[in-house]
């Protein structure tokens, strides 16, 4: 299993306070055995929320000094991944690069240990353990808390609003890696979306509140997708 010193794929990915990784969950985890690509399908809730100072804060040292022009909070289910059936519960940091935008995942839960690890190693997503309440459907609650230290629960109740829509996108994840190299890893997004009204609670030891907004927010309900996160590539 190894320890800290030689974890560093683990620890040394940076995120929110909320992400922290303690020495005796390290010590336990396995190893990563499903290297990028990953092929997923799931269903989610998204909901958008205000960039600003707070959120630009939420960057990782690479990327700060980059304005933080939106944000991303999301509940996905995932039912087929390398890494099996799991829920995650996830903030983005939108940005951009002259036209070209991209997205900074900041803070990212699952109840799966080998989707910690996959996370972490293969793209730098700063992805910690979270037990999960509820269930993805129009009115219903489902929450996301913390299991150690520092406290935190995510909350979203969807009020569906609209027919499905298809939605086919591509987008960019980046993410700083331990060894201090930013790195792109190419999104795509093949999927059948509801317009939706969300009411998220958020709530914190830590400062995720002040960027992952509590409050009524723009968003969809995902019924059904299938999305590829590629390998990441770095600037020369």
């Amino acid at each position: 299993m190894g320890d800290n010193d030689t974890r560093i794929e683990l620890t040394g990915v940076r995120g929110v306070p909320e992400s922290a990784l303690s020495h005796a969950l390290v010590a336990t985890l396995p190893r990563n055995e499903a290297p990028a690509p990953w092929e997923c399908r799931c269903s989610a809730l998204l909901w958008l929320g205000r960039g600003g100072r707070a959120a630009a804060a939420a960057l990782p040292p690479a990327l700060s000094g980059n304005p933080a022009l939106v944000t991303l909070g999301a509940f996905v289910r995932y039912t087929d991944t390398p890494v099996g059936a799991y829920d995650e519960v996830l903030g983005i940091v939108g940005s951009r690069s002259g036209l070209r935008p991209w997205g900074n995942v900041a803070f990212m839960s699952v109840d799966s240990e080998s989707s910690l690890v996959g996370g972490r190693t293969n793209w730098a997503m700063p992805k910690t353990l979270a037990r999960f309440d509820g269930e993805l459907a129009d009115g219903n609650l489902i929450t996301g808390s913390s299991t150690a230290e520092p406290s935190w629960t995510v909350s979203a109740t969807p009020r569906v609003k609209g027919p499905a829509l298809p939605l086919k996108v591509k987008g960019s994840a980046r993410q700083q890696f331990a060894d201090g190299r930013v790195g792109d890893s190419l999104l795509t997004f093949n999927g059948r979306i509801r317009p939706a009204l969300v009411t998220v609670g958020v709530s914190s030891s830590g400062p995720l509140p002040t960027w992952l907004r509590p409050g009524l927010h723009l968003g969809a309900y995902v019924e059904e997708a299938t999305f590829t996160l590629g390998e990441p590539r770095f600037a020369d």
